[in-house]
């Protein structure tokens, strides 16, 4: 890899599989199928293969996507773009996600063959839970998610948006298998700090399980950019313009500090809104930006390149305690 980093990749959960702080999301990858597709531009193949590059180059090891974006396709991409580069199985870390809504704990045995098909010839170091919506309980999800490990099917177990006490009991499941629960990925920045206040982050940490932050940067409202040009909201669907509005003059005070202290360090306020999510806490939590443009995977993966003050954390802690609930 091409980067030098200030940050050390970190463990997920207490499976030993390490991965740097800042990973790669990939719904963007989806073509425009699927329920989130339309949210995104369509990339050629080569656009997609460039994004993954400058992510490998920027010293990014991991990249995350899910059977639901675009029912496959983005898992296809990934990895074409893989291949493209030339990448060998083993030289990256790949999540994916089985999708539980109108199915059963039954379905995730029968599933798995098409993300190994489509992720091939890269092998799933993380699988998960894609949201607590299935017809069975946890228990029934980690067993069979036991059964995949034990195959050598899949190499770890996470799941997403679990709360506290369904995280507890997908925990203990696994732990009855002899196997840890890797990660809950779950809304996490520092204008959406809710994880803080209910109970997930305390019990992640108890029970040694990886946060993983997805919508990092607000839906881009901590990069500044609305604050500066709020007619770019327009270009936003009707549903995400207004959530974007309502959170500008809340976040005002917020964005002004990253602006600052992005200027000491050389960075902009997305790359500080970052470094702080993944440090503030330790190695307690790693992040999942997305992105459509190759300046926007440099920004990402830049964000690991510094090291944020205490007393800088302590300020932008302060400013963002508005949004703990």
């Amino acid at each position: 890899m091409e980067a030098q980093l200030a940050m050390q990749p970190r463990s997920l959960g207490a499976t030993g599989i390490r991965v740097t702080p800042i990973g790669l999301g990939v719904m963007q990858f989806s073509g425009g199928a699927g329920p989130f597709g339309a949210g995104f531009p369509i990339m050629s193949q080569d656009e997609k293969t460039a994004l993954v590059k400058t992510a490998l180059d920027g010293g990014i090891t991991w990249f995350d996507t899910a059977e639901l974006y675009g029912f496959g396709q983005s898992e296809r991409n990934l990895s074409r773009a893989l291949q493209d580069l030339g990448l060998h199985p083993g030289d990256t870390t790949v999540a994916t996600k089985w999708w539980p809504l109108f199915r059963t704990a039954g379905n995730i045995p029968r599933s798995i063959a098409v993300r190994l098909q489509y992720l091939s010839p890269y092998p799933i170091d993380l699988y998960y839970v894609h949201q607590p919506i299935s017809f069975s309980s946890p228990e029934a999800e980690m067993n069979a998610m036991a059964d995949l490990v034990e195959a050598g099917k899949i190499r770890s177990v996470g799941v997403s948006n679990f709360s506290p006490e369904r995280m507890r009991r997908a925990h203990a499941t696994l732990a009855k298998r002899g196997l840890p629960l890797a990660a809950n990925q779950v809304h996490y920045s520092l204008a959406h700090r809710g994880i803080e206040t209910d109970g997930t982050l305390q019990t992640a940490r108890e029970l040694g399980v990886t946060i993983v932050a997805y919508t990092p940067l607000e839906y881009g409202v901590l990069t500044g950019i609305y604050h500066k040009n709020p007619a770019l909201l327009e270009q936003k669907m009707f549903y995400r313009r207004r959530r974007l509005q309502s959170q500008l003059d809340a976040t005002r005070p917020l964005v002004a500090a990253l602006e600052e202290i992005a200027v000491q360090h050389n960075a902009t306020p997305a790359q500080v809104a970052l470094n702080w999510l993944v440090t503030f806490h330790g190695d307690a939590v790693v992040a999942i930006p997305g992105a459509t443009k190759v300046s926007q995977v440099k920004q990402s993966a830049g964000a690991m390149k510094f090291t944020l003050s205490a007393e800088e954390l302590s300020r932008l802690d302060e400013l963002s305690r508005q949004f703990l609930s």
